[in-house]
């Protein structure tokens, strides 16, 4: 056998020398989850050849675009040769040209399909984006391919994730662990800041993400705590007074309109942009259907160039006309449109909206007439998290609070920056 020392950080070297069955990494952006994840497959396969390994991620691109470079990195520093076989999802481990095993990757999409192979060890990647019902089903899955019978081989999962509020690693790893001491002799956690890692980062990486993000976020994905992201109201950023401004549209300035179809329930609020700033200067609601939406804004608007940022459901049939997309109807009022084939994660559209409303620099860059949108101002104010943890639709202030949201994650998306493999 031989002897590698891998560079790991502080954090990641109590996570790899950690003797549990199951150990969770929960850590920021940026902290090297996928690496010292990584780090410890390859050890196993020196440790216990030919005992294959498997590796879970949220989606097959995460597993093409963050694993595969990743492992490849990692396995060349444990003294391995990590040969892609991505036509099967599938990692082959060398020793030179001696063969140590191989790494099954599978996408947790849908956990019914985590079947027909049997792994020694497991890596589960970002484990708490899944909601807690299919966190736990694939959880149930990955235990199940745990069957090699080996003197010395601990069949376990090792969990490299982002906290996302208090889901199923909390549970798992915190909870239960607190309410039944006797699992602590099973269960591990460490919990790391993307801080431990900068040695390894840019030096603009952690500034940005204080740019980018709210401050309740800064907790979770710079400082890898659990803190609750489903309490409250839903923009939590938003203040009224702070937020404010009495800023109107200038003759001939050019209009950033955001639109939701719904059927006598249209909405659309109206944004312009100053110096990269958005200010949303009036609002329109309870509007019959598209037509009619279409009708009223070139009455009110004839003199602006206008740019459409709607529900990308509206690609679909229209309710006004059959034989019509909402979008085309869009279109052919001579309106640009902004959309993407589907749209963005709800929870993309509300980190990017509170981010703007007010980021981890305390930085206010999104403004609101409360005069021009009372509907939008109190929306803001009011919408609130359901029992399973998802905004609130009951009350109608849905409409235009995603009329208002699809231009600010269309324009300002959060995009967290990468930076080589050891960021991961």
């Amino acid at each position: 056998m031989v002897t590698i020392s891998p560079v790991l950080n502080t954090p990641q070297a109590r996570f790899f020398n950690l003797d549990k069955k199951f150990r969770a990494f929960v850590a920021g952006f940026g902290s090297g989850k996928t690496w010292v994840g990584s780090s410890a497959m390859c050890g196993r396969f020196w440790r216990f050849p030919k005992v294959n390994q498997g590796y879970f991620a949220p989606t097959y691109p995460q597993i093409r675009d963050i694993f595969f470079p990743t492992i490849e990195e990692v396995a060349f520093n444990w003294g391995l040769k990590a040969e892609l076989r991505e036509s099967n999802k599938e990692v082959h481990f060398y020793e030179g040209k001696i063969y140590r095993g191989t790494t099954i990757c599978r996408s947790m999409d849908k956990p019914a399909t985590i079947i027909g192979f049997k792994i020694g060890h497991a890596l589960v990647d970002e484990l708490d984006t899944l909601t807690k019902e299919k966190a736990r089903a694939v959880w149930r899955k990955v235990i199940g391919r745990l069957r090699y019978n080996i003197p010395g081989l601990i069949n376990g999962v090792d969990v490299a994730t982002t906290p996302e509020g208090f889901r199923f690693v909390y549970e798992q790893f915190v909870k239960a662990v607190r309410e039944s001491p006797a699992l602590g002799a099973l269960y591990g956690l460490v919990q790391a800041s993307t801080y431990d890692n900068a040695a390894n980062l840019p030096p603009d990486y952690i500034s940005s993400l204080f740019a980018s993000y709210p401050p309740e976020l800064i907790k979770a994905y710079l400082n890898g705590q659990f803190v609750n992201l489903a309490a409250g109201t839903v923009y939590n950023c938003f203040d009224r007074e702070a937020n404010s401004t009495i800023a109107e549209m200038r003759a001939g300035e050019r209009l950033h309109i955001g639109m939701d179809f719904n059927v006598l329930k249209m909405a659309a609020v109206v944004y312009v942009l100053r110096n990269g700033i958005p200010y949303a200067v009036d609002e329109l609601v309870d509007v019959r259907d598209t037509p009619s939406m279409c009708a009223l804004i070139k009455e009110r608007y004839p003199d602006h160039q206008i740019d459409i940022y709607p529900d990308a459901s509206g690609q679909n049939t229209s309710s006004k006309d059959w034989s019509k997309s909402d979008l085309s109807i869009i279109r052919n009022a001579g309106f640009s449109v902004n959309v993407g084939s589907t749209n963005p994660a709800v929870k993309d559209r509300i980190n990017a909206t509170n981010a703007m409303l007010l980021n981890g620099n305390n930085e206010r860059r999104m403004f609101i007439n409360p005069y021009k949108c009372p509907r939008f101002t109190e929306a803001l104010e009011q919408q609130a998290y359901d029992k399973n943890g998802t905004p609130d639709k009951s009350s109608g202030i849905d409409h235009i609070i995603d009329a208002g949201t699809y231009p600010i994650v269309k324009l300002f998306p959060i995009n967290r920056p990468t930076y080589g493999r050891r960021d991961l």
